[in-house]
């Protein structure tokens, strides 16, 4: 009796805590409209009224016509689209460099925050940390620029080589170049994530694998591994629902005329027909369909990983 007693008070205690917050947001409500209605404003603006460009996707947009104004097109130019014979090239080109960018790209912050982990020294490791974090700091232009020059004829790695080839005009070369650029610049600003989830696991455990003769793997995979898990879930989830969104930025900067059997993908080919040569509903449709092949990716990887994960996903 004592212990339902107690239940029920708990219960009813967290019922008038509930009950006291809502008696207090509807005699303050001017407050939260205060300081609520600017960011709702602004996401309104921002993020949802865009959202009606997605009909120049079924128009032949004109601009000077505008969204209303404009012929209506149905589905004509996801058709046109999905028959051209370079879509097939466009498509493989973005699912390879996305797909072999996550995989070689998605461990590297990981496997920094483990070792980054096993330092001692505080100071040594956050020098050591701003060295790695440095290079996100540096803008795609600037990065491709740097790429372009240590890869020319008379750049660093040629005179390391003994050799004068111009990578950058290699079409076999373009992938291994982006995602290593890639790594180099992003793995050691995305480890920043794990390092925190890591700082979560317990030291008690960590000691007792230790004095029990545990080596470095076995104290990973029995400590630290667990602490991160979940997160390493999520952020694969979104990964994997941003395969299709391949950086537009730096692959147009790595882009030459003689590497585009490879570097030729969808987001540069949505910017050339949509605004070099005006063709403004064509590339929405073909932004919208990349926009739906990552949300259906999204969707799926969700489930997948919820049933190997008992349950447990990004929602």
């Amino acid at each position: 009796m004592s212990k339902q007693t107690s239940s029920d008070a708990k219960a009813a205690g967290g019922g008038g805590k509930v009950h006291n917050t809502l008696v207090y947001m509807r005699q303050h409500w001017q407050l939260y409209l205060l300081f609520i209605m600017p960011a709702l404003v602004l996401t309104i603006i921002f993020r949802y009224l865009p959202m009606g460009g997605i009909l120049i996707a079924f128009e032949e947009y004109n601009p000077i016509r505008g969204i209303f104004g404009s012929e209506w097109v149905g589905f004509e130019h996801f058709e046109r689209f999905l028959s051209s014979p370079d879509f097939m090239r466009y498509l493989g080109n973005t699912l390879k460099l996305s797909i072999y960018g996550l995989i070689w790209g998605f461990p590297a912050p990981i496997l920094l925050a483990f070792l980054l982990n096993r330092i001692l020294s505080t100071k040594a490791k956050q020098k050591i940390q701003l060295i790695l974090y440095m290079p996100n700091f540096i803008s795609v232009i600037v990065l491709c620029g740097i790429v372009r020059i240590l890869l020319s004829p008379t750049g660093f790695i040629n005179m390391l080589l003994g050799t004068d080839w111009n990578f950058m005009t290699m079409p076999s070369a373009f992938r291994t170049i982006y995602i290593a650029s890639g790594i180099w610049q992003g793995a050691g600003w995305a480890s920043i994530i794990y390092t925190a989830a890591l700082s979560n696991a317990s030291k008690d455990l960590k000691e007792a694998a230790v004095i029990d003769g545990a080596n470095i793997f076995q104290q990973i995979r029995a400590v630290e591994w667990p602490a991160i898990r979940d997160t390493v879930l999520i952020q694969f989830i979104m990964s994997v629902g941003n395969i299709m969104s391949v950086g537009f930025e730096k692959a147009y900067a790595l882009q030459t005329d003689l590497n585009l059997a490879t570097s030729e993908i969808i987001s540069t080919y949505v910017y050339k027909v949509g605004l070099l040569d005006g063709n403004y509903g064509f590339s929405t449709a073909v932004g919208l369909f990349n926009t739906v092949i990552n949300v259906i990716l999204l969707i799926s990887m969700n489930q997948i990983v919820k049933k190997m994960n008992d349950g447990k996903g990004m929602y």
